[in-house]
């Protein structure tokens, strides 16, 4: 019996994790950081983070730093807790991985990569490479009636940069990769800056102000037109949307108010207008936030 291929998809946000052609054990996405709770007082590893009854004001330490794994003490956590029992329970001793890498990783975090792989968990076999080079084996060209593709762009926003790569007959251009420095942290940021400057103040609010960006935002299809709706009347427009903030009493989950959702008094509405698509808009105008590069429709 062939040993188990663990599949790690290892993001600088989340990990997407699972085996491969693994009937019982479906894919399992957890955090990629070591987080602190100041109203708990606990600390939470990667896939324990879903037992925070406090999410305010949330401490992040975070393996990835400026698209890189740097980090390899708080990684090593995120990873003993997603191998142990609670989520995957693999005996790496008698598994394989195949591992994702950041684009144009540096040589010397490779040789880290490597060592950890063999030296700390001991896997049979490995191999580590970039997220895009696994498109070709994935479901998306495995269409019956569908031709293969010959050239493919692949737009791969992750959490610090969005890449551009183009391939051809499966295999990366890598002289023709392109990278922009805008991924879901910056717009996160942008979101509590602009909540902050508006509203409420969430700039110590990194897990509810990104829970709202992944809620409420969007790519808006003509720019120009939505935020004329908004402008023209700002409470009551089609893409006006009303998010519920977290109570923290009663450890209730902020969502998006509803037509037939009850208020109570201790309820706190965060209303977003024009934040919904302003802020995903920088990943393809980043001068509006003073940055000097090249647009996305630029890259590509």
């Amino acid at each position: 019996m062939d040993s188990p291929v663990v599949v790690l998809d290892n993001g600088a946000s989340t990990i997407k994790a699972g085996f491969i052609n693994s009937q019982d054990k479906g894919p399992k996405i957890i955090s990629n950081a070591v987080v602190r709770s100041k109203g708990d007082k606990m600390t939470y590893f990667g896939h324990e983070l879903a037992q925070c009854k406090d999410f305010s004001s949330l401490n992040y330490r975070l393996p990835f730093e400026k698209g890189y794994l740097v980090d390899w003490d708080a990684q090593k956590a995120v990873w003993d807790g997603l191998f142990s029992s609670e989520v995957l329970s693999v005996d790496t001793t008698g598994s394989r991985l195949l591992i994702t890498e950041p684009y144009f990783n540096l040589p010397n975090i490779q040789e880290v990569y490597d060592q950890f792989v063999f030296e700390e968990y001991e896997f049979q076999a490995y191999y580590r490479c970039t997220p895009a080079s696994l498109i070709p084996y994935g479901i998306l060209f495995q269409q019956p009636d569908a031709p293969a593709a010959e050239c493919v762009v692949v737009i791969d926003s992750g959490f610090s940069f969005t890449h551009v790569i183009p391939m051809i007959n499966g295999n990366i251009v890598w002289n023709a990769v392109k990278r922009l420095d805008v991924g879901g942290k910056l717009l996160t940021n942008q979101l509590k800056e602009l909540v902050s400057f508006r509203q409420w103040n969430m700039m110590d609010e990194t897990y509810i102000m990104n829970d709202v960006k992944e809620s409420c935002c969007y790519v808006s299809q003509n720019f120009k037109h939505d935020l004329e709706t908004c402008r023209i009347n700002p409470k009551s427009n089609p893409v006006v949307q009303e998010y519920v903030l977290p109570d923290l009493t009663s450890n209730k989950k902020g969502r998006i108010r509803q037509s037939d959702d009850i208020l109570v008094e201790a309820d706190q509405i965060l209303v977003m207008n024009n934040e919904r698509f302003c802020v995903p808009e920088l990943l393809f105008r980043p001068d509006d936030i003073g940055m000097s590069s090249v647009f996305l429709s630029s890259k590509i």
